[in-house]
This record gives structure tokens, sequence and C-alpha cells, in this order.
């Protein structure tokens, strides 16, 4: 466990599209992250990317679950490029994987137990923690669970969330997929006692070594999304055919209404 509690570091927020987004680096959310694990508070953090801001300016459903969220930090680099715009020089891109992997480095030196909540089925979580066991020896994993893809009833919803206090988990990560996993957390945050809930997208795939992620440049770029799309176009090119355009449309308009 963390040492003695401290007080929470204060990371400036700026609003992309109605999405309060952290200026922030690694060190500063992880530092936050260990705050609100010291104190016991409960919070809920999401990593967010263009398709969960785009899903808010869509469905009130998912703006109001931003809107409950304690920390959104930017994942996408168009994100990071849009706050950079607004006079935000220091916001630097938190990638949702390398959040988890840092966190993960941290957590199996400090004996911070963990929770995976997520996976395409129970096989394939149990790789990411045999995975992850091996990348970080010493990484005290609580325990997991790959939910159906149908909606929970009431009581299943409290009977994970007895499943997943009684492990003891301090940190319960959430990849399950945008927004799915940001509208689970909002729900779910009232009954956890874990003190950080974090939702990482895809990040457990890429750490199971079931998908790859895309190479540093084009990261850097802001290509992520072709390099997905290339690998699963059939479940992704609606979404950026969508969204992408949208998303620098919109932020035209409030880059535009900002400088009148």
């Amino acid at each position: 466990m963390i040492g003695q509690s401290t007080a929470p570091p204060q990371l400036p927020r700026a609003e992309v599209l109605g999405a309060s987004l952290a200026i922030s680096d690694y060190s500063g959310v992880l530092a936050w992250m260990e705050s609100a694990i010291s104190q016991g508070r409960r919070e809920w953090v999401s990593a967010a990317a263009v398709n969960l801001v785009m899903s808010a300016v869509d469905r009130p459903e998912v703006r109001a679950a931003l809107d409950s969220a304690n920390l959104l930090v930017p994942d996408g680099q168009p994100l990071v490029w849009a706050l950079h715009a607004l006079g935000h020089r220091s916001a630097t891109r938190i990638y949702g994987p390398e959040l988890m992997a840092r966190f993960c480095d941290r957590a199996a030196t400090k004996g911070i137990p963990i929770y995976l909540y997520g996976g395409r089925d129970p096989s394939r979580l149990a790789l990411l923690g045999k995975r992850l066991r091996e990348r970080f020896p010493g990484l005290p994993i609580a325990g997991g669970f790959s939910p159906p893809f149908a909606p929970m009833s009431e009581q299943e919803r409290q009977q994970i969330a007895a499943q997943i206090d009684a492990s003891g988990a301090q940190v319960i990560w959430v990849g399950t997929g945008q927004p799915k996993q940001e509208l689970w957390m909002a729900q779910m945050r009232p009954l956890l006692a874990a003190p950080l809930l974090v939702g990482v997208g895809a990040a457990f795939d890429f750490h199971a070594g079931l998908l790859a992620q895309a190479p540093a440049w084009m990261q850097q770029r802001g290509l992520e999304w072709l390099f997905r799309l290339s690998r699963e176009p059939r479940r992704l090119w609606r979404r950026y055919a969508s969204q992408n355009p949208r998303f620098l449309a919109g932020f035209a308009r409030q880059y535009a209404g900002r400088r009148r």
C-alpha cells in the first residue's frame, strides 16, 4: 500500500467540445491516482479518445457520465492538438495503455492490488493477467471478470460489486470500450469501495497481445486511427468516417468562437 496521505495534486483542465480534459503529463496523473488511493477517495478516470468526446456530443447519457468523472485525460493525439490550439501548450497525451503499464509497474513495487474488468472473454482476460504478471513480477492482481455483452440486471450489478469489493482491489481497470465503460463506471462508482476505477479502452487487448499497437511515429502524427482501421476495418470504418470529420468541424467552430 501507499504510505501516508498527501494533499491531492491540482490538475488544470480545459474543455474541448464540452469534455473537461486534464492538462498534465504521466507523472502528474500518476501522482493524482496515488493520492486518491492513499486518501481512500472514490474516484473514476477515463483516458478519453475522440470517439468518447463525440459520443458525449451525440448522447446525453454519455455527456452526463463524463460530467460525473473525476478525471478525463486526453488519450487521442487530436485532443492534445486541440488543447494546444486553445493555448494550453503544456498538455501532453496520456495514452491509456501506457498509463496502465506505468501504474502496474508502480503497483508491483508498492503492492497495490488491482482488478481487471473487461476482456473479450474469460480466456482472453486470463491471458491478460498472465502477460501482466510476466511483465511486472509481483503485480498483485486481486481478481478479474469478463462481463457478458448483454446489459446486466440490478441484481447482477450488486453481485459483481460485492465480488470486486471482496477482492480487496484498490484500482479497478476497466477495458470494455468507449463509451460503454464510462457508462458502467458512472453507474457502478457509488456501489464500489475501491478508490479508483480507470477506463482504458483497448489497453486490455494490447497488453494481452491480441492487438498490435500503432508504431510510435503514427501515434505522434495522429495516425493511430488509420493503423487501427487497417487492422479492424469492418468494426471501425463507420466510427472514423463519421466522427473524425465531425470532430474537426466541431472544434473549428469552438476555436472560431473563442477567437471572436
